[in-house]
């Protein structure tokens, strides 16, 4: 059985380095702590949403950020009684029922959301708990940081609603700096107008994992921190984060293979001489080989992402896979869900645990959890 194994111990070294990074960045504008909102959308970037937010829990994270209802709903099922903030907005109404009457703070971020929530507010006979999405150049969710006048007459009108934060989300903060500060600088100017109007801001946030390593005075009163739990962020982290998960297998099938023989899909890798070979039950459906892709980049930076693949296809760079501590170059392609490895003179045996370095938000969600 193939197991998406996390280490307890770096995941602890990791929230640690987090914390005493936000302590050393000082206090918000109000003297108070800047606090930590635990992004745990996507399966908890494949740790396990559940396992993950408990384990949180147990090291003094109160505070969490979903993506989607069914992601808040299964942490409510699950007894998880702390702040629950959905970082996406909705107009539709029984899905704002559906989070209000689960105590989930909703996000607003456009006339609709308002009405809706406030409609909800008024029927429920009770306050909905917002957060105030400003969309300060990503062109999802929130209200446009240019509309200044429209969305302050919208936010006049409401009845049934107290904003407890406000928040927008930068786009590109692990690439470029200067959109990043630009982005930063629109949301202050919303929120001093939002002040000068005498509307309630809430808790102000706007930092992810990237922003939050690179930019220490962007904190403000707090950070959205995600990936950087992993410690797999887009860039050298500073604060010594230590990767988490890896996944472990077992080898399958040990088998002996004839000079001139093909492995794999596409026929691209040819035995060069007799070769004896282990087959491992795991592929790129769990997460093997699998990377983010680039078109998130401008032509410019697609550009040099080409070129290094150019020269990554000329160096030859191999793929391993690590049997009893040694490094065994996978050959051919990667399949679905197995991968044909080199075993040498090495002593390997069916039932070997094989060890494949992945990302564990690209794990296959049916994949096993385990926290040792």
């Amino acid at each position: 059985m193939n197991t998406l194994v996390i280490k307890k111990e770096d995941l602890r070294h990791n929230i640690e380095k987090i914390k005493d990074f936000v302590s050393k960045s000082g206090k918000d504008d109000q003297g108070n702590p800047v606090k930590i909102i635990a992004v745990v959308k996507g399966n908890a970037y494949g740790l396990g949403l559940v396992e993950f937010t408990r384990f949180l829990i147990d090291q003094g994270i109160s505070f969490f950020a979903v993506a989607t209802l069914e992601e808040a709903l299964q942490l409510r099922k699950a007894g998880i009684q702390e702040d629950i903030l959905m970082l996406s907005s909705t107009a539709i109404k029984e899905d704002v029922e559906t989070l209000v009457k689960n105590d989930i703070i909703i996000t607003i971020g456009s006339k609709e959301d308002v009405e809706i929530a406030d409609q909800v507010g008024k029927e429920q006979a009770k306050k909905i708990r917002v957060h105030l999405k400003i969309d300060t150049g990503f062109g999802r969710y929130g209200f446009v940081y240019s509309n200044r006048d429209g969305m302050i007459e919208v936010l006049k009108s409401m009845e049934n609603i107290k904003i407890e934060g406000t928040f927008s989300h930068f786009s590109l903060s692990f690439f470029d700096d200067q959109y990043t500060k630009t982005q930063f600088q629109r949301f202050i100017d919303v929120v001093e107008v939002l002040k000068m109007n005498e509307m309630e801001t809430g808790m102000l946030h706007i930092c992810n994992s990237s922003a939050f390593l690179k930019f220490p005075n962007m904190h403000l009163n707090a950070v959205r921190i995600g990936s950087a739990f992993l410690g797999r962020i887009s860039f050298q982290n500073s604060i010594g984060l230590k990767k988490i998960g890896y996944l472990e297998s077992q080898v399958a099938e040990i088998k002996e293979l004839p000079k001139g023989f093909n492995i794999g899909y596409s026929n691209i890798y040819t035995t060069p001489q007799n070769m004896k070979v282990a087959v491992i039950p795991c592929g790129y459906m769990d997460g093997v080989n699998v990377k983010n892709e680039k078109d998130m980049f401008r032509t410019i930076d697609k550009i040099r992402y080409l070129a290094e693949n150019v020269k990554s296809f000329f160096k030859k760079q191999a793929l391993y896979v690590k049997i009893k501590e040694s490094n065994c170059k996978i050959l051919g392609r990667v399949g679905t869900y197995h991968v044909v490895c080199e075993m040498g003179q090495k002593d390997i045996k069916i039932g070997d645990t094989a060890i494949f370095s992945v990302n564990p938000k690209f794990v296959n969600a049916n994949i096993r959890r385990e926290y040792r």
